[in-house]
């Protein structure tokens, strides 16, 4: 397998999939933030098992998620500019 990665590119990537991607994103952040919310309850048991890296995980993907919350909304409202400063193909 050592040349598997090498040589030309045969053909072109494909377009990116294009979603509710700001929907997405505020979904999966209000799945972090409730996932650590509905753990943080049991602190003492994960705490006594070395696993309370799960509880700071769940708020890191929380705190991350706002991040891309703020990213995807720039980024549509990016597109949207665009798309309007685009003179109208006849």
């Amino acid at each position: 397998m050592a040349g598997f990665f090498s040589g030309p590119i045969k053909h072109e990537a494909p377009e990116p999939l294009e979603g509710p991607v700001v929907a997405t994103v505020t979904g999966g952040t209000i799945l972090w933030f409730v996932l650590f919310l509905v753990q943080l309850p049991f602190y003492g048991w994960f705490a006594d098992h070395g696993h309370t890296w799960w509880l700071w995980t769940f708020l890191a993907g929380g705190g991350l998620g706002l991040y891309g919350i703020w990213f995807v909304r720039k980024r549509e409202a990016a597109i949207k500019r665009a798309a309007a400063a685009e003179p109208a193909a006849e």
